[in-house]
């Protein structure tokens, strides 16, 4: 997608400060954290949000959770951490590009508002 910030995220035309990359996933902090820890884990395919996913995408699916597992244990360690994703207008989602937020740093509380 042309118009898309993520997607320029991916392709290096916008500069993030990344914190994982892998063949499928890039991660990086987020520019208006809402915690300590706030990192964006996108899949590098444009994908609008988890409601497009067909089983064309089980292997993204897992990537996008096994990365944020792994952010999630690097900068929270074991006080635990937040993952979550926002679906639509309704939902929240600003950016049309699927991504999960793994938050933490602090005592999480519910619910998120």
């Amino acid at each position: 997608m042309n118009d898309c910030i993520f997607c320029k995220i991916v392709v290096g035309e916008i500069p993030s400060t990344k914190v994982y990359e892998d063949q499928w996933v890039v991660a990086f902090k987020d520019i208006n954290p809402v915690a300590p820890v706030h990192i964006q884990v996108i899949p590098k395919e444009h994908i609008k949000s988890v409601a497009e996913f067909t089983e064309d995408h089980i292997n993204i699916a897992g990537r996008l959770l096994f990365a944020a597992s792994e952010i999630g244990r690097e900068h929270c360690g074991d006080n635990g951490f937040r993952v979550v994703t926002n679906i639509g207008d309704d939902g929240g989602q600003e950016v049309k590009h699927l991504h999960l937020h793994v938050i933490g740093g602090r005592k999480m509380t519910w619910p998120p508002g």
